[in-house]
């Protein structure tokens, strides 16, 4: 809600290229301070792993065995607590708060060790789901990398096989940790073994390797994690996991990086030997159903929906309720399009309409239908999505409708702007226009390498992403199509060629050419990129090549219709040119604030009315009060602006 206020309160007589800085401005911060609140929380998190760990070693008996080790234990504990309090505010904050000072006083009380680890641990899982740590690597990490890294780095104080007695270890204090101590391991989730890699531990040796990068961390912490374990386990593992032993425990990296060996199974258990295979092979993971995932993950949330609303807390439900959809669903959305498109858009739907519900405080019993409702149609697109793996002809087809369906409307656009320069015979224009586009090409090309490989893009950041550079573009075609249609009689145009004669256009306008085409082909290319992540993956090996051959025709097929566009175009008297190019501007900026509207809804920032009225996504016509108000207000506003040029002209 923040970053809509920040639009709100712009002052309307900023250029809009001071106004996308100030917004750019706005995001920069709003990421920082994010990142300083994700820190904090990962500082938590790695405190309370320490707790866990080392506090059964010493306190023993009620008695503590170490002063300085107790000491830095309750510290640990202490600043768990007042970081907590720092945090962004959750819903479950108050609980964590009360665990952590409970923590502390049973710390201070010298009790049990087990008591006070399962105490830690609970608050750790707690922290963790509260704030949405990501707590698991992007891919599945390459070991090879990492043995050589730890021979680097690692060796010099935990030795070459890792038992602590590596040449710089003798007078160290503490002394380096044997990383085969199976009861000690045993206690440390990878996770923790990365947030050790990461941040270091205060008072030891033991440094922070921020030179290294998140995926050769995480793969040191899985190589670290993998040392102990015996070969013959490990094969049993894999002979386990291939029977499918260990499935369910392990359903995703997040799941076997979060929980301790010791909370996941007990020693020697067949659980524990799949969960040492994994570790040296986290290669396996990636066999598994990848729709199922983000589909368990929306059941989940859908019963907890249910539940905290009964409980009656909207807010919680309503966060919950847009974490099942953007977190899990939107995951799926393009690979069950391509194989159920209506149950697609009823899923979609009535996802909506849950939080509709949440907001409208409707009788839990209604609440809870609802999400019964959605998790049918869950389950049935599981069941679409099972084994679907696309045959090369509809991979070749739905490949090529992607890039042609999100093209299409960029270039629409971008070609009209190029065929008026070309008509004018303003040379001088034709470099910003492709400038912005040439810019957004290249800004999507890195937002796929970002997105792929160096941060996970959430659902909420897709869909901002989206609304905001929708409405952002809706704007400027208008601007672009007031201008064009004040000068679309020929009365007018003869008075703007005297006045721009020997000149070039005016730079306000050129740039306001070059911000659309950027804003139009980014947002397009935006999604384009999330839709071929989902159908690379979808058409498997056996598909990808057709993947290949679509864009390729959607290619040609796009620079064909783009040709056609500026030579028929240029062909057009020049009144009559302007006027056609002027309406499709507005009209498209209708599809545009009707889409952006609807992204912004689907990230949680607007809320969603849903009303009796056809649902026509292609023209960003979606039945939500909050969506057809403000493009019935642009279509006033078009109305309005020509009903106002004919009263002058007459």
């Amino acid at each position: 809600m923040r970053l809509t206020r920040t639009f709100l309160f712009l002052p309307n007589s900023l250029p809009w290229w001071l106004m996308l800085v100030l917004v750019a401005t706005n995001l920069h911060g709003i990421a920082v301070a994010a990142q300083a609140d994700d820190e904090k929380a990962q500082t938590i998190v790695h405190m309370l792993d320490y707790v866990g760990v080392d506090y059964p070693e010493f306190v023993r008996d009620s008695r503590v065995v170490n002063a300085e080790e107790y000491a830095e234990q309750r510290e640990f504990a202490t600043q768990a607590v007042i970081l907590l309090g720092t945090l962004p505010v959750v819903p479950e904050q108050p609980l964590l708060l009360q665990q952590a000072r409970r923590l502390l006083a049973r710390i201070d009380a010298k009790a049990p060790g087990e008591e006070v680890s399962m105490l830690a641990g609970q608050l750790r899982v707690g922290v963790i789901q509260a704030w949405k740590l990501v707590v698991a690597p992007q891919q599945p990490p390459a070991l090879q990398q990492a043995e050589q890294l730890f021979a680097q780095h690692c060796a010099l104080c935990h030795g070459t096989q890792g038992r602590g007695d590596g040449p710089l270890a003798k007078g160290m204090e503490p002394t380096p940790r044997d990383l085969h101590d199976e009861a000690r391991m045993r206690q440390r989730s990878l996770y923790g073994l990365y947030n050790t890699i990461s941040l270091g531990v205060h008072g030891t040796p033991m440094r922070a390797f921020t030179e290294f990068s998140e995926a050769d961390r995480w793969s040191l912490a899985f190589f670290v994690g993998s040392l102990r374990a015996d070969s013959e386990t490990v094969a049993k593992g894999e002979t386990l996991w291939r029977q499918g032993e260990g499935k369910a425990a392990f359903d995703s990296l997040r799941a076997l990086v979060t929980a301790t060996p010791s909370e996941q199974a007990p020693l020697g258990s067949a659980i524990d030997a799949v969960r040492a295979y994994l570790t040296q092979q986290p290669q396996a993971l990636q066999a598994q159903v990848p729709a199922q995932r983000p589909l368990a993950f929306s059941r989940s949330k859908l019963d907890e929906t249910a539940k905290v609303y009964a409980q009656g807390n909207r807010e919680g439900a309503q966060r919950l309720a847009i974490a099942a959809y953007l977190e899990g669903f939107e995951l799926i959305e393009s690979a069950l399009d391509n194989v159920d498109a209506p149950l697609r858009a009823d899923t979609e739907r009535e996802m909506m309409a849950l939080r509709a519900a949440i907001d409208e405080g409707r009788p839990s019993e209604a609440v809870t239908a609802q999400t019964v409702k959605v998790t049918v149609l869950l389950d049935r697109a599981a069941a679409a999505l099972s084994g679907s793996s696309l045959s090369p002809n509809t991979a070749f087809v739905s490949s090529l409708l992607i890039l042609l369906r999100e093209g299409l409307e960029a270039i629409l656009v971008v070609a009209a702007i190029v065929a008026f320069t070309v008509k004018t015979g303003r040379h001088d224009a034709t470099p910003y226009i492709h400038a912005g586009w040439i810019g957004a090409v290249v800004l999507g090309g890195i937002t796929w390498v970002v997105a792929r490989y160096a941060l996970n893009i959430s659902g909420a950041d897709r869909e901002l992403t989206e609304g905001i550079t929708a409405l952002l573009a809706a704007a400027m075609l208008l601007y672009v199509g007031w201008w064009l249609h004040n000068r679309s009689n020929a009365q007018a145009w003869n008075r703007f060629i005297r006045e721009q004669i020997n000149t070039a256009l005016g730079k306000r306008t050129l740039w306001a050419m070059a911000g659309l085409s950027f804003l139009v082909v980014y947002r397009e290319l935006f999604e384009v990129i999330l839709f071929y992540e989902t159908l690379w993956s979808q058409a498997g090996a056996g598909g990808q090549g057709a993947v290949l051959w679509g864009i390729a025709a959607a290619g040609l097929l796009l620079m064909l219709i783009g040709g056609m566009i500026l030579r028929y175009s240029v062909r057009l008297p020049i009144g009559p040119f302007f006027t056609v190019t002027s309406i499709l501007l507005a009209l498209m900026a209708v599809v545009f604030v009707g889409n952006g509207v609807a992204a912004l809804q689907e990230a949680g920032v607007l809320e969603a009315t849903t009303v009796r009225f056809f649902s026509f996504p292609l023209l960003g016509i979606h039945p939500t009060a909050q969506s057809l108000v403000p493009q019935a207000l642009t279509l006033a506003l078009i109305a309005g602006g020509l009903w106002s040029t004919r009263a002058k002209s007459s």
